[in-house]
């Protein structure tokens, strides 16, 4: 289930670095553990997106100048993402490197119908490898349109999914027919004007600063329907529970795609103000 939730923002004109996942990734571990449950601790299958608003650039980073930002946050598991939502609602405040947002509302995404293909966008970036602390692997270029780049998102997602535990061994045999292909006329097009969509960027995991390479672009994806789902709402490749690897659909009016969601409490252990 997808959900977008709508902070107030506090103090327009304040900013946070260009890439701010890490950020975010630490504010939602700690509002996961916030809630007590211990089911959910070590809980890794939910994705979500930068903060999005009304930005300007500046060498500090990104200044949101909106009352109100967003944030894409995503898990296969209703109960998780109501567990979730529950605990960060009980907060007066949160704080994002120099904002200072209230959350004040929820709006839910409608998961589409998908068939045998669909095309994407990236609104995080895609990481294929996981790095090691000895070896920079991890930051190595691959070409999308490369065989190796396809089969390094499909072997993360099929551990992936066989670790979420809720897709039989048979089930899993049967997602053998899975193929990436980039939009080659945006690959063109980026080439031409000397842009980049693959860039470096840091990562902490268990408190150590790694650096991967991220790739963001758009790419038509082969797959059954149910991995198409499970990408949807649980992201693609490496660090996903960090904030890599969410995609959206191409050519859909996301105004169109959701409604406002009320969420049930669930889990949380009840504290004193």
């Amino acid at each position: 289930m997808r959900v977008r939730i709508i902070f107030n923002l506090k103090n327009k004109g304040a900013s946070v670095p260009f890439h701010h996942q890490y950020l975010l990734a630490q504010l939602i571990k700690g509002v996961i553990l916030r809630g007590g449950k211990q089911d959910y601790v070590n809980f890794s299958h939910y994705n979500f997106s930068a903060i999005k608003g009304q930005t300007k650039i500046s060498r500090n980073g990104l200044h949101y100048f909106s009352s109100k930002v967003t944030l894409v946050f995503s898990s296969p598991s209703k109960e998780f993402n109501d567990y979730f939502l529950t605990s960060l609602f009980e907060l007066p405040k949160v704080d994002v490197g120099n904002l200072i947002l209230t959350p004040e509302h929820v709006e839910r995404e409608y998961v589409p119908e998908f068939g045998d293909q669909s095309k994407f966008i990236c609104i995080s970036p895609l990481v294929l490898t996981t790095p090691s602390f000895d070896n920079e692997e991890s930051k190595k270029f691959i070409s999308p349109e490369d065989d190796q780049f396809s089969d390094l998102l499909y072997e993360s997602l099929m551990a992936r999914m066989e670790k979420y535990g809720k897709y039989t061994a048979e089930q899993i045999a049967s997602f053998y027919k899975f193929q990436l292909v980039p939009d080659k006329h945006y690959l063109k097009k980026i080439k031409e004007k000397q842009k980049k969509f693959a860039r470096i960027y840091p990562v902490y995991d268990q408190d150590v600063k790694f650096e991967v390479r991220g790739y963001t672009l758009p790419f038509t994806l082969y797959a059954d329907p149910l991995v198409q789902e499970f990408v949807f709402t649980s992201g693609l490749g490496i660090f996903t529970h960090k904030g890599f690897g969410m995609v959206d659909l191409a050519n859909v009016d996301p105004v169109l795609r959701a409604e406002n969601y009320k969420f049930s409490s669930t889990g949380i252990k009840q504290t004193t103000r």
